[in-house]
């Protein structure tokens, strides 16, 4: 973000007593109005079905913010903040509701000069989408006479391909895609966000991006906690859908992606979808040998987990993107819940150097170079590479240069909401999940979740809470000669 504001709006969050909205939407809120990315002319109106005034809705909201910024809020930053926070309550299914909701809206702007701007956040489940869409619409709340009016949805988007479209037909009954913005906060963090630039702005790098240098990429999104309070949605989703069909696809796409020919929305969107056409389908056999599943064990012992079931909390697998840049490089992919550690990163092997020159060396194998992006929790860039080490002997080790965000920039950890709701405010979609990327995204993983249905009576391994999965996944790349980073 730069020093620009957001645009004069109301911004109106439908599950506004939800989780998220305590622990992320109003903490982002409060910080890009510490940061001074907020309009004078701003409000939050808040809709949801438990009853409360005013006054009680915005003490518990200061208390839940206090305690998801870990500390004490400044008063003079939150009292701006509080003054300008409205809440609605009704039934989803009732005309009624957003009758008031327009009646709020029409009061706020003229309390607080803000002209017909609304962005709307469906903090609610993917079945209530289109629901409150069609009520908005009936109530005259999406039409762009005068304003603009646009719609954040939250994932998961869809169960399925079919669903997926589905969930969009609904959207598209009061919608353009225009308004549309689907929101994947992964897309929100830093160093997500610096991919495109780190890439293509350093001269050092994009010539060496591609299948003559890189050896492999490794993707990896590991959790130290198991499902914990999401048992009921994660049983029906699975690693699979939560986590490799949005997030690693997404992330996937900015390391793989064509040079855009701006930074504009559509333009970056468009090679990112690129790149998820250009991975081709797997076979039932590739799906057996290039795809891992498993299950913590103690995990079916879960609250609000199915005894029988057999949801994967882990998936490894390894994939091609068939096109000019990356022919023949695989991508390996692994994600899991119960791991040794919460990390998020994306490591670029590059092919090593011819051995004969150091045959004479005490060293057992040139290490390859490797590029690892951390994404989290410790944001930054790792290059590794060898050197020698000081003495009179020829030797190599393996060093690192450690470029952390925190530490350079001095910034506070933020939500990963903070960019993205800025964007949504401007009008900038680059950030967000188009239609066609979603249903990408669902094509690519469809066969793997048909083999996995038709397969109903296979064994599902199970791993140790603590380890970094089954054996299987170890497998899976070490039949290619490579290894896991540890």
């Amino acid at each position: 973000m730069s020093n620009r504001r957001a645009d004069p709006c109301v911004f109106v969050i439908f599950g506004a007593s939800g989780d998220l909205t305590r622990s992320k939407l109003l903490p982002a809120i409060f910080n890009l109005a510490e940061d001074g990315h907020l309009p004078d002319e701003f409000a939050i109106l808040g809709v949801a079905r438990p009853p409360m005034d005013q006054a009680a809705y915005r003490t518990q909201l200061r208390e839940q913010v206090r305690r998801a910024e870990g500390e004490l809020l400044q008063p003079e930053k939150w009292a701006r903040i509080e003054e300008r926070l409205y809440y609605v309550s009704g039934e989803f299914n009732d005309a009624a509701l957003f009758d008031r909701v327009k009646h709020m809206l029409a009061e706020i702007g003229e309390r607080h000069h803000i002209p017909p701007n609304d962005l709307f956040y469906f903090a609610v489940p993917p079945d209530l989408f289109g629901t409150v869409a069609d009520g908005l619409a009936k109530a005259d709340l999406l039409r762009e006479d005068e304003g603009w009016r646009r719609v954040i949805v939250e994932k998961p988007f869809g169960y399925d391909l079919e669903s997926a479209r589905a969930l969009n037909a609904e959207l598209r009954k009061a919608l353009r895609e225009s308004q549309i913005y689907r929101i994947d906060h992964y897309l929100g963090k830093e160093t997500v966000q610096n991919i495109p630039p780190f890439r293509f702005a350093n001269g050092i790098f994009e010539p060496i991006w591609n299948r003559r240098y890189v050896d492999h990429v490794q993707m990896t999104v590991a959790e130290d906690a198991g499902v914990g309070r999401r048992g009921a949605y994660y049983d029906k989703a699975g690693a699979l859908r939560d986590i490799v069909q949005n997030h690693m696809f997404q992330v996937m796409t900015l390391v793989a992606m064509e040079p855009p020919i701006s930074f504009g929305g559509e333009d970056v969107r468009d090679e990112k979808v690129r790149v998820l056409h250009a991975m081709p389908p797997l076979t039932r056999d590739e799906v057996a040998r290039h795809v891992v599943r498993a299950q913590y064990s103690g995990y079916t012992k879960e609250p609000n987990v199915d005894p029988p079931s057999r949801t994967e909390t882990f998936v490894a697998m390894r994939l091609f993107i068939d096109n000019w840049r990356w022919a023949g490089v695989p991508f390996y992919l692994r994600t899991g819940k119960r791991l040794p550690r919460r990390v998020t990163e994306v490591a670029v092997q590059f092919k090593r150097a011819p051995l004969m020159l150091f045959k004479d060396t005490p060293v057992h194998a040139l290490s390859s170079n490797a590029l690892v992006l951390r994404i989290q929790p410790d944001e930054g860039i790792s290059l590794c590479f060898d050197a020698k080490v000081p003495g009179p002997f020829e030797r190599l080790d393996t060093v690192t240069m450690n470029f952390n965000y925190a530490e350079y920039f001095k910034t506070e950890p933020t939500t990963g909401y903070e960019t993205l709701l800025f964007d949504a405010m401007t009008g900038d979609q680059t950030l967000f999940h188009r239609m066609d990327m979603v249903e990408a995204g669902w094509q690519a993983v469809a066969p793997i979740l048909d083999e996995w249905k038709k397969d109903a009576s296979a064994r599902v391994p199970t791993y140790e809470p603590g380890t970094w999965g089954p054996s299987e996944a170890d497998l899976l790349i070490e039949r290619d000669s490579r290894q896991w980073r540890d």
